[in-house]
C-alpha cells in the first residue's frame, strides 16, 4: 500500500453515467475540483433514456450546454408525437395534447424546449464537457475500497486502472455516488431501499437497426404502439430511420427476434440487425437516505422508478443540480456543513414522487394521447420541476404551507420550496426567470421596490415586474433556481440568505414586529 500514488480532489463522483457527468459538470460550474472515475472503459452503447423534461434542459442551460445538447438531438427533432396501430406500417399518429392555461392560453412553460436524445449519444457530449471544463475523468477506472472516518475531514478512496492494472489511492473531501442502481457505494454503507418493488410484469427490450425512414417518413414519432396480438408492445425510434427499440412482454430472451421484429414493423426489413436482447422488470425503489458522512446517492443509485413517465434520468439530473451547489458551498468555506442535510430531506421525497408518479403510469398510448389523467400528477409538474420541498434549505413565512404548489394543475406562482416560475424578461425572448439565479443567489423585486443594490456577497439583486410578483415582494432564489424565501422586508430576505448558509436560519417576523 506504501507504494501507491496517492492524489487528492474536493470531490470524487463515482459513476461516469449522465447522473455522474452532470455532477461533474455542475461541480465544475461552482469551481470545484472533481474526479469522476467509472470502471466501463466507454460511455453507454445502449440508447437507454431518450426523452429530457424541460427542467433537465434548463440545467442544460445554465451549464451552456443546452444549444449543443439540442444540436447533437438534430436526428430527432420534431419526433414528439406519438403513434399506435395494429404494426408499424398500419401504425398512425397520434393528436398531440395541447396543453393550455386560463382562457384557452397556449402555457409557457420553461425558455427550454423538451429533447428527444438516446442517453448512447448525448454521454459523449457531457464527457468531452466535463473534460473541457477541467474536470479530470476516468473511464475504466473502478472504485475498490472507500474508506471515510467521521473525525476526518476527507475519504480515501482504493483504484484500479483496468487498463493498466496499477492502483492508486485518491483523497476526496465529498463524494457523489451515481454508481447505478445496484451500487455498490450504496450496498457498501448499509443504506436500504423502499417502496413498490417489482411493478408489472417482466419486459425485454431489444435493440436493433434497421433502414425504415422511407417507411414513417411523414409519420416521424417518438414511441409507436404496437397492438399485434402476436408481438404487442411500444417501438421507440433512437435515430428516426435507423436505429430502434422495441419493448415487449416476457422474460424469455431466446425467441426469433428477427421473425418477431418483422411482425412488429408489418414489413421484410432485409437489413435487420439486431443487436442486443436484455429483460428487464420496472421497480420502484428509493434509498432510505440518500447521505451517509461525506457520501451522497444521485440518480439510479437514490431511486429507481418504471420509465413509463420518462422520469428515472431527469430525477438524477435534478439530483446533481440540487447537491452540487451545495457542496460547492461547504467545500469553499461559504456555508456550514449542515446545509449539506438539505439534500435528503429535499431530494428523498422528491425521488419517491416522481418514483410513485412514474408506477401509476402504463404504456398506454392512446390514453396518454387524450390528455393528462386527472387523478395523477399533471404533466407539467413532473417535465418542469413542479414538486415543491416542504422543508430542507428554505425559510417558510408565518404560515408555512398553507398554500401548497398543486399537483393535478400547472399552477406556479413563486411558492417556497418550488423552480421559479418562468417568464420572459425580454421581448426578444432570450432571457427567462430561470436565469436569474446560478451559479450564484438572486433577489428578485419590483421595479418600484427599495432594495440596496448590491446584495451580501454572492447575492445579485435583480428588478423586474413579473405577474407573479405582487407590489413590494422580494423573491430569494438558489443557485438551483428555487424559492427559498419570499416577503416584503429587505432586510428579512438578507437575513434568510445567511441564515440559510450558516445554518441558523427561521421564518423571518413579519415587517414591523
Amino acid at each position: 500500500m506504501s507504494g501507491q500514488r496517492t492524489q487528492a480532489t474536493e470531490a470524487l463522483v463515482v459513476g461516469g453515467g449522465l447522473v455522474g457527468l452532470t455532477s461533474a459538470l455542475v461541480l465544475r460550474h461552482h469551481g470545484v475540483a472533481v474526479t469522476v472515475v467509472e470502471k466501463r472503459s466507454t460511455t453507454s452503447p445502449q440508447p437507454k433514456a431518450r426523452r429530457f423534461h424541460v427542467r433537465s434542459m434548463e440545467v442544460f442551460r445554465e451549464l451552456e450546454l443546452a444549444g449543443l445538447v439540442h444540436r447533437a438531438a438534430r436526428d430527432l427533432a420534431g419526433h414528439h408525437q406519438m403513434a399506435a396501430g395494429r404494426t408499424l406500417v398500419e401504425a398512425e399518429l397520434l393528436p398531440p395534447w395541447q396543453p393550455s392555461g386560463a382562457g384557452g392560453a397556449v402555457v409557457d412553460v420553461s425558455p427550454e424546449e423538451p429533447c428527444l436524445i438516446a442517453q448512447d449519444v448525448l454521454e459523449p457530449v457531457l464527457r468531452d464537457a466535463a473534460v473541457a471544463a477541467g474536470a479530470t475523468v476516468r473511464f475504466g477506472t473502478e472504485l475498490v475500497s472507500l474508506a471515510q472516518d467521521e473525525d476526518e475531514d476527507e475519504v480515501v478512496a482504493q483504484l484500479l486502472d483496468h487498463g493498466s492494472g496499477e492502483r492508486s489511492r485518491l483523497r476526496a473531501r465529498q463524494v457523489v455516488a451515481a454508481d447505478g442502481a445496484r451500487s455498490p457505494l450504496r450496498e457498501a454503507l448499509g443504506i436500504g431501499r423502499s417502496g413498490r418493488g417489482p411493478v408489472g410484469e417482466p419486459n425485454v427490450s431489444v435493440y436493433f437497426h434497421a433502414d425504415l425512414g422511407a417507411v414513417v417518413e411523414g409519420r416521424e414519432f417518438n414511441l409507436c404502439q404496437i397492438e399485434h396480438p402476436d408481438a404487442p408492445g411500444a417501438l421507440a425510434s433512437v435515430d428516426g430511420r435507423r436505429r430502434w427499440v422495441f419493448m415487449g412482454p416476457g422474460d424469455s430472451t431466446d425467441r426469433d427476434w428477427p421473425a418477431v421484429l418483422r411482425t412488429v414493423l408489418g414489413v421484410a426489413a432485409p437489413d435487420l440487425d439486431v443487436r442486443s436482447v436484455l429483460p428487464w422488470r420496472a421497480e420502484m425503489l428509493v434509498a432510505d437516505r440518500y447521505s451517509r458522512g461525506r457520501v451522497h446517492l444521485a440518480g439510479d443509485a437514490a431511486h429507481v422508478m418504471p420509465p413509463f413517465a420518462a422520469s428515472g434520468a431527469n430525477t438524477g439530473i435534478a439530483d446533481a443540480h440540487n447537491l452540487g451547489w451545495k457542496l460547492a458551498a461547504v467545500l469553499h468555506g461559504r456555508a456550514a456543513p449542515a446545509l449539506l442535510d438539505s439534500y435528503d430531506a429535499e431530494r428523498r421525497p422528491a425521488g419517491w414522487f416522481a418514483a410513485d408518479q412514474s408506477s401509476r403510469r402504463t404504456q398506454g398510448l392512446r390514453a396518454l394521447a387524450a390528455g393528462p389523467d386527472p387523478a395523477l400528477a399533471h404533466p407539467f409538474v413532473l417535465a418542469a420541476g413542479g414538486f415543491q420541498y416542504a422543508e430542507g434549505a428554505l425559510v417558510h413565512g408565518p404560515q408555512g404551507l398553507d398554500d401548497p404548489e398543486p399537483i393535478s394543475a400547472f399552477e406556479p406562482v413563486g411558492r417556497v420550496g418550488t423552480r421559479i416560475p418562468h417568464r420572459w424578461l425580454d421581448r426578444a425572448c432570450t432571457r427567462s426567470t430561470i436565469d436569474l439565479a446560478g451559479p450564484g443567489w438572486a433577489l428578485l423585486t419590483g421595479t418600484g421596490t427599495p432594495v440596496a443594490e448590491p446584495g451580501p456577497g454572492g447575492l445579485a439583486v435583480h428588478r423586474h415586474d413579473v405577474d407573479f410578483l405582487a407590489a413590494g415582494e422580494l423573491l430569494l432564489i438558489r443557485p438551483d433556481h428555487v424559492v427559498a424565501w419570499r416577503g416584503t422586508d429587505a432586510a428579512a430576505a438578507t437575513a434568510a440568505f445567511v441564515g440559510l448558509l450558516t445554518g441558523r436560519h427561521a421564518a423571518p417576523e413579519p415587517a414591523g414586529a
